[in-house]
């Protein structure tokens, strides 16, 4: 697992997520820890390390 900072597609505060690295490509929902909004997240690694990591807001 690797903690990564980014900011949030809704209320553009820094936050940050657990990822798990033994996944290579990952796409998921997660609620922003600090808006609640969703955000889908798509996150790619190659030898565990995060080579690609897009959140994106869900429209709302």
């Amino acid at each position: 697992m690797c903690e990564h900072f980014f900011q949030c597609p809704y209320c553009w505060e820094t936050i940050s997520m657990l990822l798990d690295t033994s996944v290579r490509q990952q796409v998921y929902v997660e609620d922003c820890e600090v808006c609640c909004n969703p955000i889908e997240v798509e996150v790619k690694f190659e030898n565990h390390e995060l080579v690609q990591f897009e959140p994106q807001n869900l429209g709302q």
